[in-house]
């Protein structure tokens, strides 16, 4: 005897696991768009809501420390250090680059890639939490939800885009295509555009749902389950465990920026290869044999670096460096991918004193370096006026009271206070003051 379709309807809606809207053939599997898909007792706008506020002030440190990294490199002083120069009125905020405090790179980049690994687990969290709002039907009611949904694709695309290229970046993976400085930049400003629209729009709802966190059960919302599965862990405990994976990775990645001995804490951000022990032994991304640099063209004899300036050019080699005044100065290493060194003690001749030798005493103007590199990004790089007047920045000859390494840039290096480590040239060739 077959069955009445209403008998079959009934014991739909006396929860026999499946939802009034699903199909009636209960051998097929449930649709993501039902409501009744989705049965985690997690999911709540009270757990959402704390996601989100966390993300709301991670995210906007993130985006700071971004765009002041992207200052750090002086992209509108020259073309060879503007990687994007097509930005247009994205650059607006752009200003000179101090070198006060030292280490001011060190801790906005150390910050902006620590903090960026460490929000993972409440990224992944706050996109599982949401989810079932990407299948709602219909996909757009109005003109205004339609928008609504087309920013928060905009919002995970770009959230998803921009970890994962940061964190390829910091293993030194690009197997995107293209350049990472544009793809990130760019990236950087669909994303937070998304996101500061929707934190605009979610904001307040998200403080008033945080009272709601205790609250069982809670008040309805198209993210809590109508049919949820019996709970195995607390939302409270949810929480912990999701803040428990943000201070795991932060605890294997911070001793990357801190340096020292906590450096070897720093295991999934281990990069900066550690060229043996001694007054050269910390840490290095290039080496001089991935550079291309031989023996021949650091040769003490034959090598000379070629500085020019307003009264002409000297040709300097390192016996001719040595017998100059030396200075020395403590500083510290520190790369876009976030690791960096503890401050070394560098000791050469002042950048300024190099600029004087070519007419310019009492005012050093900018500086155009070149090394020996012949391949790769940043084998050239401008300086400003203001870190080349700097007492601090040298072409450096020596480090912790050894001549430098060849992995460190023997016969000379530049070593400016507060610069990205790209900006620290080494192999120096060629150095052009004057306006650029």
């Amino acid at each position: 005897m077959r069955d009445d379709p209403r008998d079959a309807r009934d014991r739909l809606d006396a929860g026999d696991g499946l939802d009034a809207g699903d199909p009636l053939d209960a051998r097929g599997p449930r649709l993501p768009t039902s409501p009744g898909f989705w049965r985690s007792p997690l999911r709540g706008p009270g757990f959402t809501s704390v996601l989100g506020l966390v993300l709301l002030v991670g995210i906007t440190v993130l985006f700071v420390t971004g765009l002041l990294s992207y200052a750090a490199y002086n992209p509108d002083l020259s073309p060879v250090n503007d990687k994007t120069p097509d930005k247009g009125l994205l650059g607006f905020y752009l200003f000179a680059w101090p070198t006060d405090p030292h280490w001011l790179y060190r801790l906005t980049q150390g910050v902006h890639v620590t903090l960026g690994i460490a929000l993972i687990p409440v990224l992944l969290a706050k996109l599982w939490s949401v989810v079932p709002r990407l299948f709602t039907l219909p996909p757009a009611r109005s003109l205004a939800h339609a928008l609504e949904r087309i920013s928060l694709l905009l919002l995970v695309g770009g959230a998803l885009f921009e970890f994962v290229t940061g964190v390829l970046n910091v293993q030194l993976d690009y197997v995107f295509p293209g350049s990472f400085y544009r793809l990130h930049f760019y990236g950087a400003w669909v994303f937070f555009a998304a996101f500061l629209a929707h934190a605009v729009l979610r904001t307040p709802t998200a403080l008033r749902n945080l009272r709601t966190l205790r609250r069982v059960p809670e008040e309805k919302n198209d993210l809590v389950s109508p049919r949820p599965a019996e709970p195995t862990v607390s939302r409270r405990g949810a929480l912990w465990f999701v803040g428990g994976g943000s201070l795991l990775l932060f605890a294997t990645t911070v001793g990357q920026t801190l340096g020292g001995p906590l450096r070897r804490t720093a295991l999934l951000a281990p990069h900066g290869g550690e060229p043996g022990v001694g007054p050269n032994g910390f840490q290095i991304n290039k080496t001089a044999a991935y550079a291309g640099i031989t023996a021949a063209d650091r040769d003490e004899e034959a090598w000379r670096v070629v500085v020019t300036g307003r009264t002409g050019t000297v040709r300097l080699s390192r016996a001719e460096l040595v017998q100059l005044p030396l200075y020395s100065s403590a500083l510290p290493i520190a790369c876009v991918e976030g690791w960096s060194t503890a401050d070394q003690w560098w000791r050469g001749v002042r950048l300024r004193d190099l600029a004087a030798l070519v007419g310019h005493e009492d005012d050093p103007p900018d500086v155009f370096v070149e090394s020996l590199q012949r391949h790769g990004s940043f084998r050239r790089a401008a300086l400003r006026a203001n870190q080349v007047a700097d007492p601090r920045s040298l072409l450096a000859l020596f480090v912790n009271g050894e001549p430098l390494s060849p992995d460190h840039g023997h016969p000379a290096r530049i070593i400016v206070p507060a610069a990205p480590g790209v900006l620290n040239t080494k192999w120096v060739a060629r150095m052009t003051f004057g306006d650029l």
